[in-house]
């Protein structure tokens, strides 16, 4: 190693992002890479939700033709199911967001959205349109249109039914209309003082599709050929698109490395038509600019000269290449200036250079001290300079520079102080209250980016060849996991108190009253992650108004140790005042107050990076009287489910239930075994069961079972107690507040041991019921029916039927997001569907 006096000069600059965890690339992909600086081409793919993405034309746009390819997804996917776990609403949105930027990854695409919320399922455009405040989401979409600059855009729906989905149908009318509205200088205009310009794309194309039984392609439509065979990466784009596509794992997309032919179809909604090439009538290189041509000759030249044993050999030359380009920049033309950063990144990975920054910690509190290891190591190029690393302002302090020679490693320890506010680990998105429909996004430059940036970032200098680059690397948090090895997290900022309450329901008027079930008193769950002595804390219930339970007590902390404060709910709940309490905890630390008044909770998946996120608690207080007739409860879980929470806040004992425990003499313990929603559609052992399933209702008992999603499993079909029936996907209320008719007014399920009337039907959220069934035979009894606005009237939405001296009932009533929402009737109409009587 060689010591040099230290020098700052700043020659250029770029800001270059390359995670710890993946920066390594074979010599294949660099060489790819290289032909990839010679395409200006962009194409902006636009849809509703993640996973209706092309997962086979989106590697072949980035991989194959080699243009800049986004997908800009209008939601994160908040109001779908999670067959992974049991978060829901915008806990799965996170999760989604993580998995698009994981399948991105794979097929080499960037990643956007708008700041519309996946409400739920939408039957039509117009309800969508209406719940977004479409203007909004609009002007998102003409956002990303003006910063991205797409020659193309190409759209995944039509806008109308053959969309097969209100958001997918409101997602192609909302990008037409941006493919106008971006080149109009009279929109948002706003948006210029940020730096964007109308920007107007050549044309926008539907790309047709035949599944879900809809075929939307023709002969006449422009066809592409998207299956070909990369021997640079060894995998067809097929092959590439189902691994992408099974990231997609809370959703169960997992999908085969599709082999082969495949076509795929296209036709033009706007803008010039596409007769032969989706890029006809676009210059698809530097040709675009008046000098284009000596630099496609110079790039011409790297590829030609291009050593795949030796990456190191083209770095010159791709010096020399930056520096020309260079001189074009700052540019309004948003490939130009990324073709500079594709430069910067050619060089980086031909010479081999590897940095990152990481911590030993993964959190850290506000004002702490940080302690980051700067790792360096320069792999096949010895004429690379580490001149410094600043880490938010805090410049490594050193009067001498490092020659990094070939393969030599080089680790420099940093301790800086990192003032912030906890807020900065909050995702973007949730920072503000959201509306219905959207999330509030008040920061402009914000708006379409998939996360927050980094928490820190280690900005390293490093001179190659005659120029000063600028590598920005986030600071990650670093461990070595004995089964998975070296582990790279996101290094986050947390509170020094984390507040919680529970249970997050409590039923006030339950009878019979039970011993197990502590109806007076709620909790306030507290975990520390700092260590204190003698700390003034102040505890507020927040209702209609605040109530002090206590104020400055002495209280000692330790250092991610829990506990909780029990609070009579007489003294501090008014039913006059609502149904809801929040609560707050004061501390005064170093003279300083701080409220804390949010739980911080972390995420866990193997395919993506942990996740944290704050989230304000609150408990539901029901007052309504809930009878509950039985006293044992098996239960079989499913997907995503919080059912059993309720289930035991009412009082039931419940043993959970597997495969070895289906036996007729294990059963018949049970006044009733619920199945959870979609279990039918995981577990072939249920359907292999039936008959042993069918016996215990036989004998008396009472077999529940929620939603399933299609009628097979696997390859086999479904089979759920004696009498058939099928489900439909395209049948479910989907209108939370669809009025429900009593079509069996004195069937037990309405009347014992609770009367259901048409008020507990009101407050539901998201939607009435999913998945109906259909072809419904004779034995079942329907007691209810409901229709959305303008359609039939159903009544698939709760069977039972008799069979032996038990019961056997589907159930599509959401009631597995009812319950967890504190919705009073849907505890009443789980206890008499446990209570359905013996025959």
């Amino acid at each position: 190693m060689k010591i040099i006096p230290f020098i700052f000069s700043i020659l250029f600059y770029f800001n270059l992002y390359i995670p710890a965890s993946a920066q390594s690339i074979s010599s294949s992909e660099i060489y790819l890479q290289l032909k990839k600086l010679k395409t200006t081409a962009s194409v902006l793919y636009i849809a509703a939700h993640p996973d209706d993405e092309n997962n086979s034309l989106l590697p072949y746009l980035a991989k194959e033709k080699l243009y800049r390819t986004g997908y800009l997804s209008l939601t994160r996917g908040d109001g779908g199911q999670n067959l992974i776990g049991n978060e829901q609403g915008v806990e799965l949105g996170m999760i989604r967001t993580q998995e698009l930027l994981a399948a991105r990854k794979i097929d080499g695409c960037e990643q956007y959205f708008s700041t519309a919320y996946e409400f739920g399922y939408s039957k039509n455009a117009k309800e969508a349109l209406t719940i977004w405040d479409k203007e909004k989401v609009l002007s998102d979409v003409v956002w990303v249109i003006r910063k991205f600059q797409p020659d193309i855009i190409i759209t995944r729906f039509p806008g109308d039914a053959r969309a097969g989905h209100g958001h997918h149908a409101a997602s192609s009318i909302i990008a037409n209309e941006a493919f106008y509205a971006a080149a109009d200088p009279k929109k948002f205009p706003e948006q210029f003082k940020y730096g964007v310009t109308p920007w107007q794309a050549k044309r926008i194309l539907w790309n047709t599709f035949n599944f879900g039984g809809n075929n939307t392609t023709a002969d006449n439509q422009l066809k592409i050929e998207v299956g070909q065979f990369n021997a640079l990466l060894g995998e067809s784009y097929g092959e590439i698109g189902g691994e992408a596509r099974s990231m997609h794992k809370s959703q169960g997309e997992g999908r085969p490395k599709r082999k082969g032919s495949i076509i795929e179809y296209f036709t033009t909604t706007g803008g010039d038509t596409a007769k032969t090439d989706l890029m006809d009538g676009i210059i698809t290189d530097w040709n675009k600019i008046s000098n284009g041509t000596e630099i496609n000759n110079e790039i011409d030249k790297i590829i030609a000269n291009y050593n795949v044993a030796h990456p190191e050999n083209s770095v010159k030359a791709l010096v020399e290449l930056y520096k020309k380009v260079h001189t074009l920049w700052p540019s309004s033309y948003a490939w130009l200036n990324k073709k500079l950063n594709d430069i910067q990144d050619a060089i980086i990975n031909c010479s081999g250079l590897f940095a990152d920054a990481t911590t030993q910690e993964e959190f850290a509190l506000r004002g702490d001290t940080v302690n980051v290891s700067c790792f360096i190591n320069s792999r096949n190029y010895n004429n690379i300079i580490f001149k410094g690393v600043n880490i938010q302002g805090f410049q490594l302090d050193t009067a001498n520079v490092l020659e990094a020679n070939v393969n030599q490693t080089y680790s420099i320890k940093v301790k800086l102080v990192k003032p912030s506010e906890e807020n900065e680990t909050q995702p973007y998105w949730l920072q503000l209250p959201q509306t219905l429909g959207n999330f509030t996004v008040t920061e402009q430059n914000l708006i379409g980016k998939a996360w927050n940036d980094p928490l820190l970032t280690a900005r390293f200098n490093f001179r190659i060849e005659d120029i000063d680059f600028y590598v920005n690397k986030p600071v990650e948090y670093k461990y070595i996991d004995p089964v998975k090895g070296e582990v790279y997290q996101p290094f986050v900022m947390i509170p020094h108190l984390s507040v919680s309450l529970s249970p997050h329901v409590l039923l006030l008027n339950l009878f019979p009253k039970n011993k197990s079930i502590n109806s007076d008193t709620f909790f306030v769950n507290y975990q520390s992650n700092f260590s204190g002595k003698n700390i003034p804390v102040t505890l507020y219930v927040l209702q209609d108004t605040t109530k002090t339970v206590f104020e400055n007590k002495l209280m000692n902390f330790e250092k991610n140790k829990s506990d909780r404060i029990a609070i009579p709910v007489k003294e501090f709940y008014n039913s006059k005042k609502g149904n809801a309490i929040e609560v707050a905890i004061r501390l005064s630390i170093d003279g300083k107050d701080y409220v804390y008044n949010q739980y911080f909770a972390t995420i866990q998946y193997n395919h993506i990076p942990n996740i944290h996120y704050f989230f304000k608690d609150k408990i539901k207080f029901i007052n309504d009287p809930i009878k509950t007739i039985g006293k044992k409860i098996g239960y079989i879980q499913g997907p995503g489910d919080r059912v059993p929470d309720a289930i035991i806040q009412m009082g039931y004992d419940i043993k959970f239930l597997n495969e070895t425990d289906i036996k007729p003499q294990e059963l018949k313990q049970f006044d009733a075994i619920i199945v959870g929603i979609r279990a039918y559609n995981l577990y072939e052992w249920l359907t292999d069961k039936n008959d042993i399933l069918n016996e215990y209702v036989h004998n008396g008992g009472n077999l529940i079972v929620q939603y399933i999603k299609s009628n097979t499993v696997g390859l086999k079909k479904i089979q759920i107690g004696s009498y058939p029936f099928t489900v439909s996907t395209a049948s479910r209320i989907t209108e939370e507040n669809a009025k429900v008719n009593f079509l069996l007014p004195q069937h037990s399920v309405l009347n014992y041991p609770n009367k259901i009337t048409e008020k507990d039907f009101e407050n539901w959220v998201q939607e009435r019921s999913t998945y109906q069934a259909t072809q419904i035979d004779a034995h079942f009894e329907t007691p209810i029916s409901m229709h959305d606005t303008g359609e039939k009237d159903s009544n698939g939405s709760l069977l039972i039927a008799p069979y032996g001296k038990g019961n056997i009932a589907y159930v599509s009533l959401t009631l597995f997001r009812q319950l967890p929402a504190g919705v009073s009737g849907s505890f009443k109409i789980l206890a008499n569907l446990i209570a359905l009587p013996k025959h």
